[in-house]
């Protein structure tokens, strides 16, 4: 598999298959919030957008980065989410950078959405993919984001080689410039469990899949379950 590891502005073309990948925390937050009972995620370009979504339908829940906000109803943090119940709810999320970069690629033929949290799944669906290509959307720091880029090459080697040990893409991802922001306090609308719920690999047995439905790009859980012989994630 020829793995390519872009940041959002060096995209000058739609790959064939696109893996966006945002630990810290757009999509280990969309991971949490379909294990929360969530059906499905709709990506908003705006902040405006999501409250326009938001309000024509009144039964949605809308989520952001950054502090508590009127009109939204939760923020972008894996450790607040979980005690959440989204039984059956569509969720609306705009992020700084994930969901920027899952609209940049959402001509793509596959559009996977990554994290630890769903590492072996997303890597497993490529394998069953066969797929020749993948392009990795570093989407932190304008692509320089260790954690993001860690993660990205950790599904990467194990979408070829199923043993991959992951404790030095998380060492990496542990001391990124991210995870000190996050357990620092100089980002807002945190929990104190927010980089070590980042930080757990294969927590779900699911890829996130996005595709365009009409005018949406919205995300949706593909379980992955492990094939007869190996073991179970």
């Amino acid at each position: 598999m020829d793995a390519r590891f872009l940041g959002i502005t060096e995209l000058v073309e739609v790959p064939s298959v696109a893996v966006v990948v945002d630990v810290m925390r757009a999509f280990t937050v969309a991971a949490w919030a379909f294990a929360q009972g969530a059906e499905k995620i709709v990506l908003a370009e705006s902040l405006d957008e999501a409250l326009v979504l938001k309000a024509r339908h009144a039964d949605w829940v809308a989520l952001k980065d950054g502090p508590p906000a009127p009109g939204f109803d939760l923020v972008n943090s894996p450790g607040l989410l979980r005690s959440v119940d989204l039984g059956g709810r569509t969720v609306v999320q705009k992020t700084t950078a994930g969901t920027v970069g899952a609209l940049a690629v959402k001509e793509a033929s596959l559009v996977l959405c990554a994290s630890f949290v769903v590492a072996e799944a997303t890597a497993r669906l490529l394998r069953t993919r066969e797929s020749d290509s993948v392009t990795f959307v570093v989407t932190g720091d304008d692509g320089q984001a260790d954690e993001d880029l860690a993660c990205a090459q950790y599904i990467a080697r194990r979408a070829t080689e199923a043993g991959t040990d992951a404790a030095e893409f998380l060492r990496r991802a542990a001391e990124s410039r991210a995870a000190a922001e996050l357990a620092e306090g100089v980002r807002q609308g945190v929990h104190p469990d927010d980089v070590a719920l980042c930080l757990e690999v294969d927590r779900f047995p699911f890829a996130v899949v996005a595709t365009l439905e009409g005018s949406l790009m919205v995300l949706r859980p593909r379980a992955m379950p492990s094939p007869a012989g190996e073991d179970p994630v």
